[in-house]
């Protein structure tokens, strides 16, 4: 019979309280491997969310999929991955989708997930979401920077090797995305400030995994 995704399956919420009661994150490990590609949304001048594509490593992907081939064609398409997608996002509500965002040295508060879906490709599974901002953030803010990351370390995300972070249709030419640095000071604080009250974890500006935007130039 069918495994139920929402009683047997591990989601990624509940593989991260796991993670989060590792004694220190120095003992912790990946135990979940997903990669990481974002769009950020733009419309009528600011910048509105974050388009999110989580692929997921094989392994995980095995577990995840197992019996949710309802009519054994070999193929798992949208509707079959429904059920799963719906308690991922869920289970991922409690920890603030592992996303943070700042501008202009404050926090970017976000709103309630929309379009989110499975999609299973080259033997990889992938959850897409998008993820709104609370309020637009205007194209004129210096700096929008976000990161994902899971500070029990259970969760690796890594960021695509080809295009992690790009803009959506409509950005301005002249806004660029980079990776985050130290020089990113006044949002690397409110980042910082963020995540500790999300995850109760520390954040250090500088990682590989922090993208920022710009749109005003050199």
């Amino acid at each position: 019979m069918p495994r139920n995704p929402a009683g047997a399956l591990a989601l990624i919420a509940g593989l991260a309280v796991i993670g989060a009661g590792l004694a220190t994150p120095a003992l912790a490990h990946p135990h979940v491997w997903i990669v990481v590609e974002t769009t950020l949304i733009y419309d009528k001048g600011a910048f509105t969310g974050l388009s999110h594509k989580w692929t997921f490593d094989d392994a995980y992907t095995r577990m995840a999929i197992e019996g949710l081939d309802k009519n054994n064609d070999g193929k798992y398409d949208r509707e079959e991955l429904a059920e799963l997608a719906k308690v991922n996002i869920e289970g991922l509500k409690d920890f603030s989708y592992f996303t943070t965002a700042a501008v202009a040295g404050q926090e970017v508060k976000f709103g309630v997930p929309t379009d989110y879906w499975l999609e299973y490709k080259d033997k990889l599974l992938s959850l897409n979401f998008t993820l709104p901002f609370a309020e637009p953030v205007s194209a004129d803010a210096k700096g929008l920077t976000y990161i994902v990351q899971d500070p029990s370390f259970f969760i690796a995300f890594d960021l695509a090797k080809t295009d992690p972070a790009k803009l959506g249709p409509g950005a301005p030419p002249q806004c660029k995305i980079r990776l985050a640095s130290g020089k990113d000071e006044a949002n690397g604080a409110a980042l910082g400030d963020a995540f500790a009250r999300q995850f109760g974890g520390a954040f250090a500006m500088g990682g590989a995994q922090a993208i920022a935007v710009d749109c005003q130039g050199p």
